[in-house]
C-alpha cells in the first residue's frame, strides 16, 4: 500500500491499531484461561471486554473516513503476542506463570498506548476533534489497564512468584 498523504498516513495506523486490538482480544483470551490468580484472571476478563468497545470505535472511524476497517496484519503486535504466547509454555508453577503474564500483557498494553497516542496526535493535527476524542477514551482505558496490572504484581502476585 503506497500512502501519499497525511491523512491516509492516519487512516493506515487506525487500520493497523484495528488489527492489532483484534490481535490482543485473542491473547487476552488464552491470558485468562492460563491465569490462576483470580484478580488477575478478572482483569483479563474484564479488559478482553473493553476490547470490542475499542475496536467498535476504531471501525466507526474508518467507516465514517470511508476506509475499509481490515487491512494488513499489525507485525509488532503480532510479534509481541507470540512472546506472551512462548512464555506461557515455558514458564513453570502458576505463581511464576502469573507473573509471567503479567510482564507479557504489560508489553501489549504499552504497545497499544503509544499506538493509540500517536493516533489521537495524528487526528488532533488533522483537526478531527471527535475522532481524537474517541482515541483519548481508548486510551485511557489502556493506561487504566496497565495501571491495575501493575497494581496486582506489586501488591502480591510478583511477590509470590519470588517466594515460590
Amino acid at each position: 500500500m503506497e500512502i501519499t498523504n497525511f491523512k491516509d498516513m492516519y487512516l493506515a495506523e487506525l487500520q493497523e491499531l484495528a488489527n492489532a486490538e483484534r490481535q490482543v482480544a485473542a491473547s487476552l483470551q488464552r491470558m485468562a484461561a492460563a491465569a490462576t490468580h483470580p484478580a488477575l484472571k478478572n482483569a483479563f476478563v474484564s479488559h478482553r471486554a473493553e476490547k470490542q468497545a475499542q475496536k467498535e470505535r476504531l471501525e466507526s472511524i474508518l467507516k465514517k473516513h470511508g476506509a475499509s476497517t481490515r487491512a494488513h496484519t499489525d507485525q509488532s503486535m503480532q510479534a509481541l503476542v507470540g512472546e506472551a504466547e512462548k512464555m506461557l509454555t515455558i514458564l513453570k508453577g502458576n505463581n511464576l506463570r502469573d507473573a509471567g503474564l503479567i510482564a507479557s500483557a504489560q508489553k501489549l498494553e504499552h504497545y497499544e498506548i503509544a499506538a493509540y497516542g500517536t493516533a489521537a496526535a495524528l487526528a488532533d493535527q488533522l483537526g478531527l476533534r471527535d475522532d481524537q476524542q474517541m482515541l483519548h477514551e481508548s486510551l485511557e482505558e489502556e493506561k487504566q489497564a496497565d495501571s491495575l496490572l501493575t497494581r496486582l504484581a506489586k501488591s502480591e502476585i510478583n511477590r509470590d512468584a519470588l517466594a515460590a
